[in-house]
């Protein structure tokens, strides 16, 4: 049975929906699954727009299928070629041999790496500025290089003003029958995950996307269609202003997150002490994060969301707990920027955390390490009430 929605004029979503997947890319926990969309245009010429995943390759296949009615698949766009998009081009190129294939010339020599099938006498190169007409309907060509691969392509339709942005805009979460963003909550029910996706996936490369959404800015867009999520077709500037946001690694509230390592609970227990002590003083936005119970895909979107971050850690066998570790090598990896970081060490004879994580810090770009921190010795005591305050002083005056 087809699952299909009309998005405009020619236009209709004949992606799918994967509930049974546990991690995407096999490291990030997607609870509410994900989708995967593709976009056939039904003009004198039909087009296709990338096509799915493997494991929901049937529901594709047959919502294509379903849409055609018999009639030949004139062009598949390539815009990325990544297997969550791309598996499926092989059976579509066997089921439809009249088919072409548009794409960049780094997607043609992904091609080759990607399938036995030898496709390359169908394969035909594309770039920024060239122009696909196919009828009432004319395509153009956007080049996106590292959003979040190299070989990326975003496709305009200038006829109903609509950007097919690949990766970009895209979140997880599967659809649930809501095609598009304005039919569900988006503030409530997926902009935690559009954030996680965005740190996790895209976070790195946000000189890229400030390149892309300069060239969106020259274009009379309508509709953004991703790959991943629903599709914007009102109040497009909430998700471009959040993008401009994220992509500049600047925080979307005054907040703080707080992020522990504890093996016994005590460096827990200063963690919480700190957070008490922030929200009596009247901080709003305030969490707090168990580092070995909190995957970091859930820290990093928390960390591109508010302005201030506490990391407490204790000393383990001479170096830094490994969640703790683990995060601030993320943290490099992303390219977190543009944050306040205050730091709690707890140690029993050698204290050396702190030490150790203002070095790892010190190397990211614009991050303000807080002069005021907390040193444990085993157990929070009475006694470090006034380094206590003075932590807390300190990170109310950046808010």
């Amino acid at each position: 049975m087809h699952c299909t929605r009309k998005l405009a004029q020619d236009i209709y979503w004949v992606g799918a929906d994967d509930r049974r997947l546990e991690k995407f890319e096999n490291l990030f926990p997607i609870p509410r699954g994900v989708s995967y969309n593709s976009y056939l245009i039904l003009d004198e010429k039909t087009v296709l727009l990338d096509s799915a995943d493997e494991t929901v390759g049937r529901t594709f296949e047959a919502n294509v299928e379903h849409l055609l009615e018999g009639r030949p698949l004139d062009y598949l766009i390539i815009q990325h070629m990544e297997p969550d998009h791309a598996a499926c081009i092989a059976r579509m190129a066997q089921l439809y041999p009249e088919m072409k294939l548009l794409g960049s010339a780094q997607a043609g020599t992904m091609l080759k790496q990607f399938f036995p099938l030898d496709l390359s006498s169908r394969f035909e190169t594309v770039k920024e500025g060239d122009i696909l007409a196919t009828g009432n309907h004319t395509l153009s060509f956007i080049a996106a290089p590292m959003v979040h691969w190299p070989e990326v392509l975003m496709t305009y339709d200038m006829a109903t003003q609509t950007l097919f942005s690949a990766d970009a805009f895209g979140t997880f979460g599967a659809l649930n029958g809501h095609i598009f963003a304005d039919e569900v909550n988006f503030d409530r029910d997926w902009l935690d995950d559009a954030r996680r996706y965005y740190a996790n996936i895209v976070g790195k490369y946000g000189g890229p996307v400030q390149a892309v959404l300069k060239k969106a800015a020259s274009l009379q867009i309508s509709m953004i269609a991703p790959l991943h999520g629903p599709v914007w077709r009102q109040d497009l500037e909430y998700i471009l202003h959040k993008y401009d946001l994220w992509s500049r690694c600047q925080p979307e509230t005054q907040g703080v997150v707080i992020c522990y390592g504890s093996m016994y609970g005590n460096t827990a227990n200063a963690a919480n002490a700190l957070a008490c002590r922030l929200g009596e003083a009247g901080v709003k936005d305030l969490a707090v994060y168990d580092l070995s119970t909190t995957h970091l895909s859930t820290i990093m979107g928390e960390i591109w969301r508010a302005s201030t971050l506490v990391i407490a850690s204790p000393t383990y066998n001479g170096g830094l707990y490994p969640p703790v570790e683990a995060l601030l090598n993320d943290m490099k990896a992303l390219a977190v920027q543009n944050r306040r970081v205050a730091l709690i060490e707890n140690g029993s004879w050698a204290p050396a955390s702190g030490r150790m994580m203002r070095s790892a810090l010190e190397g990211l770009k614009n991050v303000t390490l807080l002069e005021s921190g907390l040193t444990i010795r085993s157990a929070l005591q009475e006694s470090a009430g006034e380094q206590m305050e003075a932590l807390v002083k300190e990170i109310l005056a950046g808010l």
